[in-house]
């Protein structure tokens, strides 16, 4: 006991401050995508979009779906007036929302005084991955940590999905995952929340073509969020849940 205490006591206070101060991202974190509207080089913003594996990007129009990006940056490495930034938070609650335009950008607020009735203060969560490849699943998995505790929001995650407010999907949705994904659904009870969490739950990702797959849980279920990413580093994950939930924070830039 006397040891644990005393590693308590160097360890000291572990949890980040997040959101209540600027996320630590990495040097090569990619964030909401800026660009020029209208472009400079049209021939540039027509080659990034014929380059993009995922089609996210349409020239005639200008824009980018940040809800198909994997944010491989190919697309700014061809026409380098589109950047990609540290704006982190890129979490939407409607999906036009993640419709990059090049302009600024505000973000949605919880306008629905159910969900803030219902869920302001605890937040179940059962986590389906409908064929995903881990990665959203593991940086899900991460806000659990002592480093980011999700909890101290109110945001657990649950077993069954009778216990849980909202169910949290990962991956494309692949036809042997359908079944499964619909009766979990079914299974919860009213009010039934949904989150898309990462490209491949928003809108297939690199599988959107594929025949096994069906593009992402909107084919079967309307979301109530989307958070966006490929994976979705947990910063941007917490800080779109918290939102959701209606809960205030600071604004906070990275």
């Amino acid at each position: 006991m006397l040891k644990a205490i005393q590693a308590r006591l160097f360890q000291k206070y572990r949890t980040n401050k997040f959101p209540d101060a600027p996320p630590n991202l990495p040097d090569h974190f990619q964030g909401w995508p800026e660009f020029d509207n209208p472009p400079e080089n049209v021939e540039l913003r027509q080659a990034a979009a014929a380059i993009c594996p995922v089609s996210a990007i349409d020239a005639a129009a200008n824009t980018i779906d940040v809800g198909k990006c994997i944010f491989c940056g190919k697309c700014s490495r061809v026409d380098q007036s589109i950047r990609f930034g540290s704006e982190y938070r890129m979490g939407a609650m409607s999906r036009e929302n993640l419709i990059a335009r090049g302009g600024e950008r505000k973000l949605d607020e919880q306008l629905d005084a159910g969900i803030r009735a219902l869920c302001g203060k605890s937040l179940h969560i059962r986590q389906i991955s409908a064929g995903g490849c881990a990665a959203c699943e593991l940086d899900f998995n991460v806000l659990a940590t002592l480093a980011w505790d999700m909890g101290r929001f109110g945001i657990k995650v649950t077993a069954s999905p009778r216990h849980a407010d909202a169910l949290l999907i990962t991956g494309p949705v692949t036809e042997n995952m359908r079944m499964a994904l619909q009766k979990s659904y079914d299974a919860m009870g009213d009010p039934k929340l949904v989150i898309a969490c990462g490209a491949c739950a928003i809108s297939g990702g690199i599988y959107q073509t594929s025949e096994k797959a069906h593009n992402g849980a909107g084919d079967l279920l309307k979301a109530d969020l989307y958070v966006p990413g490929c994976p979705p580093h947990p910063a941007t994950l917490l800080e779109a849940l918290v939102r959701f939930i209606g809960r205030r924070q600071k604004d906070n830039r990275a």
